[in-house]
């Protein structure tokens, strides 16, 4: 069975719409209009138990609006959903205890009184005996090195501080499946990596299936082999980040170090120049001869050292939101043409 099901989902959205100034309000007043936007538009995929999968996509794509479906907060305007068997509208006690939603922007712990507290009322809520609720305590501990900040009063923890409790508080009854929208956001670079060296290491541990969103690609790249692509609402890919890499920029990124300095005009036959700086050089080269140019460079050029590097995840994506926009482009001038 998979965790996840998705099928046919769509989610809209009946928006007030307000002409702007005191006129506006008026008509508004005796004549409200609306119009409908879409926020999720027919995307289907399921998940397998154990996975870590991302899901990526621009400001408004409608990541935040699927997590919550799933997790049964907003109800689909049509298709099919389905979490470990459950449908998550009903919000069944069965389902809520094997799921949990971790939103970076938002928080449940009691912002005047130490985390410990939430947690306490969170063991009260999921109905988690004493000895089990401790153990899980001193799990959590460890793995997110809690200890000290457990009784601080939340508003003088930092940010980091805040989100590790967050994490804490979210999986005290051991949830099976982890929806988490934005763990990392506002966190410095070292408190990301701690972040997701601990969902990994909860993952391992407890084979629990993680639907991830993130803006930062290292999160991604870390965590992720799969990855789902989403862009006005429609799901544009669905399958291994490294062959999304390999379809939407077919070139890898050589990376040489010289023993001496060299121009532009002695590079250039090798790739594009993305970067020259004294004894170091940063070339994109086509994938499928990498190989041959990385030798060839080898063998003319002083080189001391090279590197052959996939693409930042972050340029992949930003092809595939970029070619997206292309089409729907294309696809509404055609039509134009035809009306």
């Amino acid at each position: 069975m998979h965790a996840i099901e998705v099928r046919h989902l769509h989610k809209y959205y009946t928006v007030h719409h307000k002409a702007p100034g005191l006129m506006g309000s008026v008509r508004s007043f005796f004549r409200r209009q609306y119009r409908v936007v879409r926020a999720v538009a027919d995307i289907s995929f399921t998940i397998d138990p154990g996975e870590i999968v991302g899901f990526l996509g621009p400001n408004g794509a409608g990541k935040t609006t699927t997590l919550k479906v799933l997790a049964g907060l907003l109800h689909p305007t049509a298709g099919e959903v389905r979490v470990l068997g459950f449908i998550p509208q009903r919000r069944e006690r069965a389902f809520l205890r094997r799921i949990t939603l971790v939103m970076g922007q938002k928080q449940q712990l009691l912002w005047d009184l130490p985390a410990i507290e939430t947690f306490l009322l969170n063991q009260a809520v999921y109905g988690i005996p004493e000895a089990e609720f401790r153990r899980t305590l001193d799990e959590l501990t460890e793995l997110l090195d809690l200890k000290g900040l457990l009784t601080k009063q939340v508003r003088k923890l930092s940010l980091g501080e805040r989100m590790k409790c967050e994490l804490a508080a979210a999986l005290l009854h051991r949830p099976h499946v982890l929806f988490l929208d934005e763990p990392t956001i506002g966190l410095d670079v070292t408190m990301q990596a701690r972040i997701r060296e601990f969902i990994r290491e909860y993952n391992r541990r407890t084979g629990a299936t993680v639907l991830l969103t993130s803006h930062y690609m290292a999160d991604v790249a870390a965590l992720c082999r799969r990855v789902l692509v989403i862009h006005r609402g429609r799901l544009l890919y669905d399958g291994d980040l490294e062959e999304l890499a390999e379809r939407v920029a077919p070139y890898r990124v050589v990376r040489v170090t010289m023993a001496q300095p060299l121009p532009v005009s002695a590079l250039s036959p090798y790739g594009e120049v993305l970067s020259l700086n004294s004894h170091r050089a940063e070339l994109r080269v086509p994938r499928a001869r990498t190989a041959e140019i990385a030798s060839a460079m080898l063998t003319a050029l002083p080189i001391t050292d090279l590197a052959i590097e996939e693409p930042p995840v972050e340029e992949v994506i930003r092809r595939v939101f970029a070619e997206a926009s292309a089409l729907e482009i294309d696809e509404s001038g055609s039509q134009e043409e035809g009306e």
